[in-house]
C-alpha cells in the first residue's frame, strides 16, 4: 500500500507540473481548442485556474481510492494555488520574459 500512494503523490506532482505550464507552452485553448494567433495573458490564467482544479480533483480522487476522503478548508485551496501558480514560473518565463534569439 505504501508503494502505491508514494506513486499516486508523485503522479499528482508530474501531473501538476505538466499542467501548471501547458498554457504558456501552446496557444491553442485549453490545448485542444482551435489555434489563436496569440492567446491573452487572459486566457492563460484562465487555463490555470481550471487545470489547478483537475489537479486538485485527481488528488481527491485518488485519496478516495486509498483512504477516506479529509475535509478541506479554504486554506488548502489557497496553498494550492500558490503552489501551483509557483510551478508554472517556468513557463510563464519561457513565454513573456526571454529575450528572442538574435542571429548575427
Amino acid at each position: 500500500m505504501a508503494a502505491a500512494s508514494g506513486a499516486a503523490v508523485w503522479l499528482v506532482v508530474l501531473l501538476a507540473v505538466l499542467l501548471a505550464n501547458l498554457p504558456f507552452l501552446n496557444e491553442r485553448l485549453f490545448a485542444v481548442g482551435p489555434r489563436r494567433s496569440d492567446k491573452p495573458l487572459a486566457w492563460r490564467l484562465l487555463e490555470l485556474v481550471v487545470y489547478a482544479g483537475l489537479v486538485v480533483l485527481v488528488g481527491l480522487a485518488l485519496e478516495a481510492r486509498q483512504a477516506q476522503v479529509h475535509a478541506q478548508g479554504w486554506q488548502f485551496y489557497a496553498v494550492v494555488l500558490a503552489v501551483f501558480l509557483t510551478l508554472a514560473f517556468p513557463g510563464f518565463v519561457w513565454r513573456y520574459l526571454r529575450r528572442a534569439s538574435r542571429t548575427v
